[in-house]
């Protein structure tokens, strides 16, 4: 089966975003350009891994490279809702990051994830015999989102996603899980609902 790859080099926008109520939300990676949109899936975890990512990518770049960088994202900030219609390509599995030299721009690459998910459950002995240090193949024929971005449209980015992460659910305060309009059952309080 062949695979697609939707690449923005670069996009007119590149952002991250939500569909949904908070504690039902589904996060997404939207890029527009070129009389194209496209969507893609993905973790909460994996957008605030993201933000973070870049920003350590944006610094290593400055460090050994001595490439430009914005101290705080310029502009007004993107504080709009995702483009509409809101398709799924796909749901990423793998992020990848990249800082070309050449050109002073930094390369995001979603990739889909495996259709066959390894699950943990299945595991036999026998698997713990392998290397642990290996690296998981990534196969070639996953479908891949690619955006090429400016250091300053990188900034702007990690500024929205790190928004938007913050923006769900306040974390309860012994145990740091997510609250509820109605409350939880706080660990910290032997399972009783705290508001």
């Amino acid at each position: 089966m062949t695979h697609q790859v939707y690449a923005f080099e670069p996009p007119e926008r590149f952002v991250a975003g939500t569909v949904g109520p908070p504690g039902e939300r589904t996060f997404y990676l939207q890029a527009r350009g070129g009389g194209r949109l496209v969507s893609v899936a993905l973790e909460k975890m994996q957008v605030a891994l993201l933000a973070e990512k870049l920003e350590e990518l944006l610094a290593e770049a400055h460090q050994r490279f001595g490439a430009e960088l914005p101290a705080s994202a310029e502009g007004p900030a993107d504080n709009e809702p995702l483009d509409t219609p809101v398709d799924e390509e796909f749901r990423v599995g793998t992020l990848g990051l990249a800082f070309d030299v050449e050109t002073s721009t930094v390369i995001i690459e979603a990739i889909a994830a495996e259709e066959a998910e390894f699950d943990a459950e299945t595991e036999t002995a026998d698997d713990e015999d392998e290397d642990e240090d290996a690296t998981p193949e990534i196969s070639d024929d996953l479908d891949r989102l690619r955006v090429r971005l400016t250091p300053a449209e990188v900034r702007q980015f990690i500024d929205r996603a790190k928004r938007v992460v913050a923006a769900g659910r306040p974390p309860c305060p012994l145990c740091g899980q997510p609250l509820d309009p109605a409350g939880h059952l706080c660990p910290r309080h032997n399972g009783y609902h705290r508001r």
